[in-house]
Parts: structure tokens; sequence; C-alpha cells
């Protein structure tokens, strides 16, 4: 089953989300502004992601500028900053058995469908 790293409050998500209702493919939600993922889960998004957590972090978020801009942190520490301020990872996420894409624009999804 195809899972989704959604954020309501985003466009390019809701049209991700919408992208996968139209072809009527099967997805689960994941919520993760309502209910932040874990450590462990994020990691292995990265990994299928093929990517580091720096990379998926929204560094144009006032959370970010506030907090982190100018530190050098290392990946423990980024991810751990995207769960504390989920509003800083990239959506949406979406995961197909061990392959990810961030679907920015929602057609990126066809690449793991």
């Amino acid at each position: 089953m195809v899972k989704i790293y959604h954020n309501n409050r985003c466009g390019k998500s809701r049209e991700a989300l919408k992208m996968l209702e139209e072809k009527g493919i099967q997805h689960e939600v994941v919520d993760y502004m309502k209910t932040p993922i874990s450590e462990e889960e994020l990691e292995g998004v990265l990994e299928k992601l093929d990517m580091d957590a720096i990379d998926l972090v929204r560094n144009k978020e006032a959370e970010w500028k506030e907090h982190f801009k100018g530190k050098e942190l290392d990946e423990a520490e980024v991810i751990l900053a995207m769960i504390e301020y989920t509003k800083l990872m990239e959506r949406p996420i979406v995961v197909q058995g061990e392959n990810a894409v961030v679907a920015r624009p929602a057609e990126k999804m066809d690449q793991i469908l």
C-alpha cells in the first residue's frame, strides 16, 4: 500500500493526495503535522528517499531560521529538528514499498507507483 506523508495546509500535498484518489490507488495518509513521525520512521523514509536529512528540510521556514540557521547540525540533530518542528519537513512524501519520492510536483509519484 502507498503511504503519503501529508500536510493538509499544503497545496502540493493536497494535489498529490487528490492524484492518488483519482487514480484509485489504495493509500494510507500520515498527517505528520497532527501526529509527528518517530525518529526511526523518519530515518527509514530518508533511506528510501536516498537523501540526507538536511535535504528534506524546508530551510525558509521561520522555525529553521530562528532555531537552526547558521548552525552545523549532524544528521541526527537535523532529524530531531524535523520531529520537533514538523513544519520543517518537505512534503508530500510518497512511499511505495522500498521506494519514496518527494512529490513536488505530484507527477513525481509516477516514478515509484
